[in-house]
């Protein structure tokens, strides 16, 4: 697994709060948003099927859901 910096995942974090219409309920989609700019530099289009860095996505959900 990759060991991914403090930096990134709170730069992420700050990234998926403050996406314009943040939810709790739709953390799954705003993680998903949050890795896909940071892979590929843009927000994903609404049938983006590029791939995410899995391992970042999940990290990044678990500090939310830990921190909920």
């Amino acid at each position: 697994m990759v060991d991914y910096s403090d930096s990134l995942i709170k730069l992420l974090t700050y990234k998926v709060k403050s996406y314009p219409n943040f939810s709790e309920n739709d953390l799954e989609k705003f993680c998903w948003m949050a890795v896909h700019e940071h892979k590929h530099g843009m927000l994903p289009s609404e049938y983006d099927v590029r791939d995410i860095d899995e391992s970042l996505y999940l990290l990044l959900l678990k500090k939310f859901k830990l921190e909920g």
